[in-house]
């Protein structure tokens, strides 16, 4: 019998060897491959996520492709950068566990708010066949699906528009993530769930924020409060 730890120790010892793409997505190779290791080792299983698909996923993208050239030597480090606008990418750790919350088993329909750099994307589409996600921000927009594209992502469909409505022509959705902060829960959002869907957001006035775990049923929410965060508002449009 495989046990979860013998299944990550595998991946952190065989990874470099076992997928190619590898060489070339990173630049220089062996470097950001070490960095990744040890980001998933250091700051993620220390810290308790265990999703093996997840792990593999954070170990399979290259973040660095999704911040800008000035801080990319930072882009394993544990902490968000700045991508523009005002807006940042998730530390890592926040990432995974975000990814981790929403329980994936890999044949879902998954719907994003708050596309950013386009880096959670990348990691929800390494699990899912199909990634939706929504940026109010046009350049972010833009320069998302342009990374996207680059790296070879075909099943990852980026909207410019208000995250506040969702994406109703494509609902409903197995799961749905928001990684920026609304101070109440978008009620287009929890139509927009299918019944036994999880959405995990983060939700509170600026610095005074909780990451929830919601799951739908027919009978209603069930809600569960996993940490305290610190997330850029959401926001419903942009000037």
């Amino acid at each position: 019998m495989v046990t979860p730890f013998k299944s990550v120790v595998f991946l952190l010892v065989f990874f470099p060897l076992c997928n190619s793409s590898l060489w070339a997505l990173d630049e220089p190779y062996p470097f950001f491959v070490t960095k990744r290791k040890q980001m998933v080792a250091d700051q993620l299983i220390r810290r308790g996520i265990h999703d093996p698909k997840v792990l593999w996923t954070m170990l399979e993208v290259p973040r660095h492709r999704f911040v800008p050239e000035s801080v990319e030597k930072y882009a394993y480090e544990d902490g968000p950068l700045p991508i523009g606008e005002g807006q940042t990418i998730s530390q890592p750790y926040i990432v995974a566990l975000m990814t981790e919350l929403l329980e994936l088993k890999g044949g879902e329909k998954v719907l994003e708010i708050g596309t950013g750099s386009g880096y959670q994307a990348a990691i929800l589409a390494e699990i899912v066949p199909e990634v939706f996600t929504i940026e109010i921000l046009p350049t972010l927009s833009e320069k998302a699906s342009h990374t996207l594209k680059q790296l070879g992502y075909s099943n990852i469909h980026v909207r410019t528009g208000n995250g506040y409505l969702g994406w109703s022509e494509e609902a409903p959705f197995d799961a749905i993530i928001v990684t920026a902060a609304p101070e109440f829960l978008p009620h287009a959002l929890v139509e927009q769930l299918k019944e036994g869907g999880v959405l995990v957001i983060p939700i509170g006035p600026q610095y005074r924020q909780t990451l929830w775990q919601i799951r739908k049923f027919a009978t209603g929410l069930k809600k569960r409060t996993v940490i305290p965060v610190a997330f850029v508002p959401m926001v419903e449009e942009f000037h």
